[in-house]
């Protein structure tokens, strides 16, 4: 039960009380969905059915920039479907990256032979090709630039391994920083935003590296398992003869070096996360481009130093991830949380960590740039009793099954019927 395993975290089961009760709605408003014309709503279909972490951050986006970001995120979301395919050859696979977005003004273009999970935005692209070209041009010409960017990035990844570090840098500014870039065109396009929101494309960059790496770091065990290498060579094999070895329990002291200098690399983007979110001045473009990082950096902290990065699965805890959704709407906690997380990789990094001294160095940067005191970190320690953890397990116990039976009502942020 996700309660239980907030037990030590006062604030996440409150807030997990909170959030079942209706609370998700100062976040993420519902959407009319009966307004929208039935290829419209078939795309937020696919959006719910596709995202596990957008869906909802995008739902409570701000008038027409809300279509064109869901319409930019279908997009990518098949591209993206294309590249994972691995059972299309590559002599088939590299034209289809390289030529993806001609695909975006061909009526009847749609791909019928994919196994992926997500083949239906394949499947049914017409549906999303159409709702593309009712968009504003200035939205259609941001989402096609950077189909076609990704497409080609892609392909030449295809064909070669992330070597150097250099090289995942390039890779992750392929799948990742260029939807900061494009997601930012888009905020400044929807004039939600500065120019300069959509100008700074250094910054946009860092913000979907960060996402990126987390997910590379996090996702480790799985990405080999299907024959997926995104760890850049440069870093393992300083630890390993191959990537997959580093899950061997043997290979555990030089498995968690490896993945410690990957985390430190991956938080040199975070001072440009708070120098981007600052900019921000959109409540739901805030709350949209926040909530991941927030997200990120807390996945982060839980990968640091985690033997479980290696043998299952690492995740957040649920009331963990919805106590961020809900305290990250404003730059005075965004800053706060990031200094917590910061506080709490700081806490495990090891006297013998061959990384230790840029890991140290980099989260002394960001402690600067979050300008938090350490009386604002403790104010956010709980420190629990035994009569607290007795009455939340009582609490628990006679409050979840209620609350999950009536959840789908309450909650209504994840699925989405048909009128």
């Amino acid at each position: 039960m996700d309660i239980l395993k907030s037990l030590g975290h006062p604030e996440e089961i409150f807030n997990l009380f909170k959030f079942k009760m209706g609370g998700c709605r100062a976040v993420m408003p519902k959407l009319d969905y009966e307004s929208m014309t039935e290829s419209l709503r078939t795309c937020y279909l696919y959006l719910n059915q596709t995202s596990r972490s957008f869906a909802a951050v995008i739902q409570a986006l701000d008038g027409e920039l809300r279509h064109a970001v869901c319409i930019f995120y279908l997009v990518l979301r098949a591209l993206d479907t294309v590249e994972d395919d691995m059972t299309i050859p590559l002599d088939k696979k590299v034209p289809m990256l390289n030529d993806f977005h001609t695909f975006l003004y061909q009526d009847e273009w749609c791909f019928m032979e994919s196994q992926e999970k997500d083949r239906q935005v394949l499947e049914d692209f017409p549906t999303i090709s159409l709702e593309f070209r009712n968009l504003a041009q200035e939205y259609r010409a941001v989402i096609s630039d950077i189909c076609h960017r990704m497409g080609v990035g892609m392909a030449e990844f295809l064909e070669k391994k992330v070597g150097s570090m250099k090289e995942w840098d390039q890779y992750c500014h392929y799948v990742a920083g260029l939807v900061g870039i494009g997601l930012s065109r888009l905020f400044s396009a929807s004039q939600l935003e500065d120019p300069e929101v959509g100008q700074d494309t250094e910054l946009a960059n860092s913000m979907g590296l960060f996402l990126q790496k987390t997910n590379i770091i996090r996702d480790y065990l799985e990405d080999t398992q299907e024959g997926r290498a995104f760890w850049p060579q440069e870093a393992w094999s300083q630890f390993a003869g191959r990537l997959e070895d580093l899950a061997q329990p043997e290979k555990l002291e030089s498995a968690l070096s490896c993945l410690n200098l990957l985390v430190t690399d991956a938080l040199r983007h975070v001072p440009d996360v708070i120098a981007y979110l600052s900019r921000l001045r959109n409540q739901s473009v805030f709350n949209f481009c926040a909530i991941p990082q927030v997200m990120a950096i807390a996945t982060l902290s839980t990968c640091y130093n985690n033997p479980m990065v290696f043998q299952g699965v690492v995740k957040i805890r649920k009331g963990q991830a919805v106590t961020l959704m809900m305290e990250a709407t404003n730059m005075s906690a965004v800053q706060t949380i990031i200094a917590q997380y910061s506080q709490e990789i700081l806490h495990k990094v090891s006297p013998t960590d061959p990384s230790r001294e840029k890991t140290l160095h980099i989260l002394a940067v960001i402690r600067e740039k979050s300008a938090l005191s350490q009386s604002s970190l403790r104010s956010r320690t709980h420190h629990l009793s035994p009569m607290y953890l007795s009455a939340a397990m009582v609490l628990a116990a006679l409050s979840w099954q209620y609350l999950s039976t009536t959840a789908a009502q309450a909650q209504g942020t994840s699925d989405m019927q048909r009128p």
